[in-house]
């Protein structure tokens, strides 16, 4: 079965509340069950180097983690030496006591999670399992999770919304060629979707390397003003919106691609990725080659501390998107 073909069946599964797939992984609470169930709606190969999970399940009303976490399941697979499994948490409201993935034997969690805070075993064994080395990706919406959990916003470096008020922490922003840290007031917002600049801010990290000086993303959010520990964070990548001309931009530049260490792990932290409810497959700001493909490469950095993959001929310039 072609990668089309299992992401058109894996979608089938996800989109469905009535899926039998989605009742496997509520009654059971067990990762590696939901993961035998998947079939076909998971991409594996025997000769899978990197294992990674897909965790999801929840979002607010402003996103969608059905469609997005579809898209990205589809973009993680079509890396042919990821092996991807998704996970499924309870619906928001529903009983989260049976629910405990087993992150032993994954190389790297990619977090698509806005919703109901998890029982303390569940955010025990992600902090262990990052802080002995694991991998950890944070996308777009799951930076809104968590604000009461102190271990996640050391891990994500800086978040937004979810009670992160004037007092949650500093923010960050780039300025004069380097990081700094800001006590003003003001929390996170963000201007209306359109296409923006992205400049890469740490040409020689490994997610970044080869990579375009600047190029142009397509029709997303610029999240901005996100607060947080803000420790051991290292920007790879900024966007900005000129306030005289966008509604709600700040005209600082607003990390958008972010590396943050915890313990012995390793985490990619990326604002971009963002999608409504009614949304559909051809939704840009996930199916922009810059999403894609530093999504891609930022679950590898994550996993192994290195790149392999190679710059599509795709890949966007300054002056123009490049959406698949």
């Amino acid at each position: 079965m072609g990668i089309s073909d299992r992401f058109g069946s894996h979608l089938n599964c996800i989109m469905k509340k009535t899926s039998p797939i989605l009742k496997v992984a509520h009654w059971s609470g067990a990762a590696v069950l939901f993961a035998m169930m998947l079939c076909s709606c998971t991409s594996s190969s025997s000769d899978s180097e990197v294992k990674v999970m897909l965790l999801t399940g929840q979002s607010s009303m402003y996103h969608n983690w059905k469609l997005s976490s579809a898209l990205m399941e589809k973009h993680l697979a079509a890396v042919n030496h990821f092996e991807v499994s998704t996970v499924v948490s309870p619906a928001q409201g529903e009983d989260m006591s049976g629910f405990l993935p087993e992150f032993d034997g994954y190389d790297v969690v990619v977090l698509d999670y806005e919703g109901d805070t998890w029982p303390a075993a569940i955010k025990s064994a992600l902090e262990k399992f990052v802080g002995d080395g694991g991998g950890l990706v944070s996308v777009h919406a799951t930076d809104n999770a968590f604000g009461d959990w102190p271990g996640f916003n050391e891990m994500i470096g800086v978040g937004g919304w979810g009670g992160r008020g004037d007092g949650f922490g500093p923010k960050i922003h780039w300025f004069e060629g380097g990081m700094k840290l800001l006590q003003t007031p003001g929390s996170a917002t963000h201007p209306a979707k359109h296409d923006f600049e992205v400049v890469t801010r740490a040409p020689e990290h490994p997610v970044m390397k080869g990579l375009p000086a600047s190029w142009l993303h397509a029709h997303d959010e610029i999240y901005s003003r996100l607060r947080g520990p803000a420790q051991n964070v290292t920007i790879l990548a900024t966007a900005s919106a000129d306030p005289e001309k966008i509604a709600r931009g700040t005209g600082n530049n607003e990390p958008m691609l972010m590396d943050i260490r915890y313990g012995k792990g390793r985490v990619f932290h990326t604002t971009l990725g963002h999608c409504n409810k009614d949304d559909d497959l051809s939704v840009k700001a996930l199916n922009c080659v810059g999403f894609i493909v530093t999504l891609q490469r930022g679950t590898e950095w994550a996993a192994t501390g290195t790149v392999t993959q190679s710059i599509p001929s795709d890949f966007p310039g300054s002056d123009v998107v490049s959406v698949r």
